[in-house]
């Protein structure tokens, strides 16, 4: 499968994004998917995790309130809302695909396909 993520851009702390990543291929809904971000000088880190069709999701501490992730398994594409941005949020956001899952992950190595990320800057 392939992965493109997009949505990303500069924000206004407080403002809200919608984040998209669309997958390729035509059993995305065999695929756990999650969303990962990387800041600059850190390690990437685990943000949110979607199961392949019931929707159990999974997200890290600091996004519980603020991000939810979905997906529409019809259009192959999995979604990151992202509302009460906060400049620590800034980072490249990806997106990533495990095959035949039923299961949620939480860390990268869970995963076997990663996207080409997308920009978020939140602007104090």
């Amino acid at each position: 499968v392939q992965l493109q993520a997009s949505g990303g851009g500069l924000v206004q702390a407080g403002g809200s994004l919608r984040l998209s990543c669309a997958a390729s291929g035509r059993t995305f809904s065999s695929y756990a998917m999650g969303w990962f971000r990387q800041a600059p000088g850190k390690e990437r880190e685990f943000v949110a995790g979607i199961s392949r069709r019931d929707g159990e999701t999974a997200y890290t501490d600091s996004v519980k309130d603020r991000f939810t992730i979905s997906r529409d398994n019809a259009k192959n594409t999995v979604y990151l809302q992202i509302h009460s941005l906060k400049p620590e949020d800034t980072a490249v956001y990806s997106c990533a695909a495990r095959y035949t899952s039923s299961e949620v992950f939480t860390y990268r190595s869970g995963y076997d396909y990663w996207g080409q990320g997308t920009q978020v800057t939140v602007r104090d």
